[in-house]
Formats: structure tokens, C-alpha cells, sequence
């Protein structure tokens, strides 16, 4: 377990790891950062790009583009959430009254329909109603003796010629 050993990052190493890193997110339109081509180099200043700068600790560890952290990402995805479902709840608000609303109606039409349907019809009043009760009442009265009751009787009898004239006048 003694031996070291070295590891060397290569930029085609963290090419691949990006890409892999941009699989995972499922982006599925992949720009190309455009590549300008620099003057030829030299041989004095030309650079291995496979091999870190010789300055460079062999086990440093190589710097990557900071991205959002998950908090900052789910951060930002709770407020998404909440503001929908504010939006939701406003919604659900809204369809509560409506339905409020229209069981009210629907209560007042059940009503109306109701009274319809169990209300008589407008009845015309007996006519010499009183008259015919009195004369009843003056029979119960005077059971025996008839002939008391004849005033209320020609009373009724007034009131029913009256009650037929009217209705003939009318047809």
C-alpha cells in the first residue's frame, strides 16, 4: 500500500465528463463552443494540452464551472411549487363559490317546482257560502220548528239568484 500513484486529468477526460454531465440533466440540444484557431505555436511556446502545467501539484484537484447547488435549485423549485399551488388554491376558491352558488339555485328552482306542483289551482269561492251555513246552522238549531229559519232562508235564496245571474252575465 506504499506505492503512489498519479492520476492526469486530460481535457478530453473532462470533455467526457461534461457530456455526461449533460445527458444526466437530458439536454437534448447540444451547442459546440466555437474553437478559434490561435497562430501556429512555436516550439518554446507550445503546450501539451494532455498534461496539466508542470507548476501544478499532481494531486490538485481540478477546478469545474460552478453550477446552482441543489438547494439553491430546489430553492428555486419550492417556490415554483408554491406559487402554483396558490394559484391552485385560488382555483379551488373560485369553484367553491361557483358550486355554492349553483346548489343555491338549484334549491330555489327545486322549491319553485315544488310549490307548482302541490299547489291547488285557484278556486273560486263558494258564492253564498255564509248564507248556506246559517241556514244549516238555523236547521240544527230549530230542528222541530222550521218555519223560524225562513228569513235566513229567503236570504240564501236571494244570494243564489244574485250568485246565477252574475254567472250567466259573465258567459
Amino acid at each position: 500500500m506504499g506505492d503512489s500513484f498519479t492520476v492526469q486529468i486530460t481535457t478530453k477526460l473532462v470533455n467526457r465528463l461534461a457530456e455526461d454531465g449533460d445527458k444526466l440533466k437530458k439536454r437534448t440540444k447540444k451547442t459546440k463552443p466555437k474553437v478559434h484557431k490561435k497562430p501556429q505555436e512555436t516550439q518554446a511556446t507550445k503546450v501539451d494540452h494532455h498534461k496539466p502545467p508542470s507548476d501544478w501539484p499532481i494531486h490538485a484537484p481540478m477546478l469545474l464551472p460552478v453550477s446552482p447547488s441543489p438547494a439553491q435549485v430546489s430553492n428555486a423549485e419550492l417556490d415554483a411549487i408554491r406559487s402554483v399551488l396558490q394559484e391552485s388554491e385560488k382555483v379551488v376558491d373560485k369553484l367553491q363559490k361557483h358550486q355554492e352558488n349553483m346548489a343555491q339555485e338549484v334549491t330555489l328552482k327545486a322549491k319553485q317546482l315544488h310549490d307548482k306542483e302541490f299547489k291547488l289551482p285557484y278556486q273560486k269561492p263558494f258564492p253564498c257560502l255564509a248564507e248556506r251555513n246559517a241556514c244549516l246552522e238555523c236547521y240544527k238549531e230549530y230542528a222541530k220548528d222550521s218555519l223560524k229559519c225562513a228569513s235566513v232562508v229567503k236570504t240564501f235564496a236571494d244570494c243564489a239568484r244574485k250568485a246565477r245571474q252574475l254567472a250567466s252575465s259573465l258567459s
